[in-house]
């Protein structure tokens, strides 16, 4: 998958996503992945579940099946982003996001945070 299949594939679950990348340059993998990362934050912020899951699995789904720079994207925004954007949930809703998030992610992610400095 490429950057503008991973495009179709958030347009299912936000279907005005597409519009949104317009005003965004250039349009690479890592501009999906950044504006799909904030739309999540948002999604997290408002409690807006139904979609937050939804989204947290398109992710999941452009991280196993996305080529080689969707992959780094991932890894770069959205797995580095996550402490950042759940720090004020509480504990409860932290780990509901968390379950929502394969194991994948989940590794990549504790790779990350237990790696971070050394």
């Amino acid at each position: 998958m490429n950057y503008s299949e991973a495009v179709r594939e958030i347009a299912e679950v936000i279907p005005d996503f597409e519009n949104e990348l317009t005003t965004t340059t250039p349009q690479n993998s890592y501009s999906v992945i950044r504006t799909f990362t904030e739309r999540i934050k948002g999604m997290i912020r408002q409690n807006d579940r139904n979609v937050l899951f939804k989204s947290l699995h398109k992710m999941d789904k452009i991280y196993t099946n996305g080529d080689l720079a969707l992959k780094n994207a991932v890894e770069g925004i959205f797995i580095y982003s996550l402490d950042n954007f759940t720090a004020f949930c509480s504990g409860e809703y932290r780990k509901v996001i968390f379950s929502h998030i394969s194991k994948d992610l989940q590794q990549t992610y504790s790779r990350q945070i237990y790696n971070h400095g050394i």
